[in-house]
């Protein structure tokens, strides 16, 4: 049963690694039923039958999927920054999310895509200059990421610095 399990975990990996999240979910989920996931170790198939909801456009069970897996590990810093960032981009419960992010942050804070979280989630809030130095840190650490770069422009223009702006998003404009 056990090897039956993992069978479904490795298929639904690679289903997922080819964006095929509709066929990779119901992997997950033949996979989380096999193992009768409960156990610490069992947030990862939360977290990415999360993950292919999420990408499916299905954000219920994506948060449901999320908070199973914090659930079982809750300071899992990717789960905590990949449901954080997810309420904060829908605009929804945001001092939850800013809540999660900060501690995912505290989990890991060397992961420039966190940093970006948190400076975004300051950003969502109105919180301008709060966001600037995460902000400038995770594009440091993410030099040639294209969200990270536009999310820096964003909180450039935001504080008054225009042309630094106008300038991080044509840099994002050229890494896509």
């Amino acid at each position: 049963n056990g090897d039956i399990q993992r069978v479904h975990f490795a298929l639904a990996d690679l289903l997922r690694s080819q964006e095929r999240f509709d066929e990779a979910k119901v992997a997950y989920t033949a996979s989380i039923e096999l193992g009768k996931a409960a156990g610490a170790e069992d947030w990862v198939l939360y977290f990415y039958r999360g993950i292919s909801h999420e990408q499916s456009q299905d954000w219920a069970p994506a948060e449901a999927d999320f908070r199973k897996a914090l659930e079982l590990n809750p300071t899992q810093p990717q789960v905590l920054n990949y449901l954080g960032y997810g309420l904060v981009d829908r605009g929804e419960k945001l001092d939850e999310a800013l809540g999660m992010i900060e501690k995912a942050v505290a989990g890991d804070p060397r992961q420039g895509y966190i940093i970006d979280s948190l400076a975004w989630a300051y950003f969502k809030l109105g919180r301008y200059q709060e966001a600037l130095e995460p902000m400038e840190k995770a594009s440091l650490l993410e030099p040639v990421d294209p969200i990270v770069t536009d999310h820096l422009g964003d909180v450039y223009w935001m504080v008054g610095r225009k042309l630094e702006a106008r300038f991080q998003w044509r840099r994002a404009l050229s890494y896509e």
